[in-house]
């Protein structure tokens, strides 16, 4: 019996799997939370990356618990997932110089023009990279740190991902790999491998504070024997810690979405939806992300900020619970009478708007209900995923399915408004922690190749280890359909409308 752990460090908690290789089946979970630093000015996301660890322990150490004293000697490797582009910053010694900026973090709009003009403009970014500079992504969070803390800067000396902080903890050893580096906005994807524009653009140094790039199937090394010991793991240097990845790669893999032809969208406190491709799949308009995948190939990418907590802080401000929000969303028919939500309450990326606020358009007498408004804020989401989805059907991906995961798609009225805006079917997974079986499936690949299996392929341990659950597909309603696309309409018009105003109430705000 071989077991391997797969984690997935996101923003709001930390989860972990224990996978059973020669059953296909995971074993055991665990989960512990952790959240935002409070307080801080108007799109400054942040947090203590000590947190990370705290939890990362915690939840390894929980799993291994409930997989008793036996199996733990059998546990063969633990693989990573992490919210992608965080900026973590490291001293010569290791040590956190500031807490992390994260992928939420819009303060680094000024950062994104210097460094978009310093290349020559959006079309010479993204034919020398392959996409343009947003503010999620981490090159513009390293600029802002040189920028605006200079004292912090002349101490750094390494730039970590948040998934690399946590291999770097697990094993001592500074790692990157394609897949999560492809977001930092560093990177030629086309070329796979670090872009020495991009880089002179921050500071010509930098190359010196980044880890060579390493292959996905690698290793970042062994787990450090002092917390082998911890968790109750062998401490002979057998326990391999792999690549690892962004959450989205790492959710590619455990939805099965690593040969082209598969999609998989994320209902969770972002939203995203990509596709493998065995080519880069280039946006010259810069909507789409061009991403490398965990796997060796590439990741196509759109990717929203604003899902979960829309549908959350309406809930909470409403007073309903999961239930009764559902319920409310049902009573209402498509398209909510005309009502429309624009849901950029923290900015966006997909379309880029980091001055964005929520707009609710339509509100009448008979639309001015709570539950209209719950019904707005599903479909307003959905509608703002589906922007992307179509940007990246016109790039050449056809889906035939949709396999959803994240919070939103446990909810069969949400999945049928997902199924009735994307025109496709939708399905969710039986394993619903994607990311953090990724993580153990990418674990089990990478020692594969290390122990001989050069041949082996991501897709053998994904075969029999990924299953969708029949009971929750969706088929859209053709009728349906036609009403949402005349509200995409309606919503497509409105945010192209107000993106100069959002600018200028951004002032006001300052």
């Amino acid at each position: 019996m071989s077991i391997y752990i797969g984690i997935d460090s996101g923003t709001q908690s930390s989860k972990a799997v224990a996978f059973d290789l020669e059953a296909n089946k995971v074993i055991a979970e665990a989960r512990a939370p952790h959240s935002l630093i409070a307080g801080l000015p108007a799109g400054h996301m942040e947090q203590h990356p000590s947190d990370w660890t705290a939890a990362l322990d915690f939840v390894i150490s929980l799993v291994a618990k409930k997989i008793g004293l036996e199996r733990r000697t059998r546990v063969r490797g633990i693989g990573v997932s992490g919210q992608q582009h965080g900026f973590v910053p490291l001293d010569a010694g290791g040590a956190v110089i500031r807490p992390a900026k994260l992928w939420c973090d819009t303060s680094t709009t000024a950062e994104c023009a210097l460094l978009t003009k310093k290349l020559g403009g959006l079309k010479s970014v993204i034919r020398k990279t392959g996409l343009p500079f947003l503010p999620g992504y981490t090159a513009p969070k390293i600029l802002w740190l040189k920028r605006h803390e200079p004292m912090n800067y002349k101490r750094l000396r390494h730039v970590l991902l948040p998934h690399d902080y946590l291999n770097f903890y697990l094993t001592g050893n500074y790692f990157m790999e394609h897949g999560d580096a492809s977001g930092t906005a560093l990177m030629d994807v086309r070329r796979r491998e670090w872009s020495g524009e991009a880089l002179g653009a921050v500071d010509k140094n930098l190359v010196d504070f980044l880890p060579p790039l390493s292959e996905s199937h690698e290793a970042a090394g062994a787990l450090r024997p002092e917390l082998a010991k911890k968790y109750g793991f062998r401490d002979d240097g057998r326990v391999v810690v792999s690549a690892g990845g962004g959450d989205n790669m790492m959710g590619a893999i455990g939805t099965g979405n690593v040969v082209p032809g598969i999609v998989t969208a994320s209902f969770g406190t972002s939203g995203t939806v990509y596709a493998t491709a065995a080519k880069p799949v280039v946006d010259p308009g810069g909507e789409i992300a061009a991403f490398c995948s965990s796997t060796g190939a590439w990741l196509p990418l759109l990717c929203t900020m604003n899902v979960t907590t829309v549908t959350e802080q309406l809930r909470a401000h409403f007073g309903f619970t999961h239930a009764s929000l559902d319920e409310a969303v049902r009573t209402i028919p498509p398209a909510a009478g005309g009502l429309a939500l624009l849901p950029y309450l923290a900015g966006e990326r997909t379309p880029n708007i980091p001055d964005g606020t929520g707009v609710l358009f339509g509100l009448n007498a008979k639309t001015f209900t709570p539950a209209h408004i719950a019904r707005a804020a599903m479909e307003g989401v959905t509608l703002g995923m589906n922007h992307g989805l179509r940007r990246l059907v016109a790039l050449g991906i056809k889906p035939k399915e949709i396999r959803v995961t994240g919070g939103g798609a446990k909810t069969a009225v949400w999945r049928q408004i997902m199924a009735d805006i994307f025109g496709v079917p939708v399905v969710g997974m039986l394993e619903d922690e994607g990311a953090a079986l990724g993580g153990a499936l990418q674990a089990a690949w990478c020692v594969a190749r290390r122990e001989g299996r050069r041949n082996a392929k991501i897709a053998d341990f994904t075969r029999n280890a990924v299953a969708i659950n029949e009971n929750t597909r969706c088929y859209p309603d053709k009728a349906v359909h036609a009403r949402y696309r005349e509200l995409q309409h309606l919503q497509d018009t409105l945010s192209v409308t107000l993106r100069p105003i959002f600018t200028k109430a951004a002032r006001m705000r300052r």
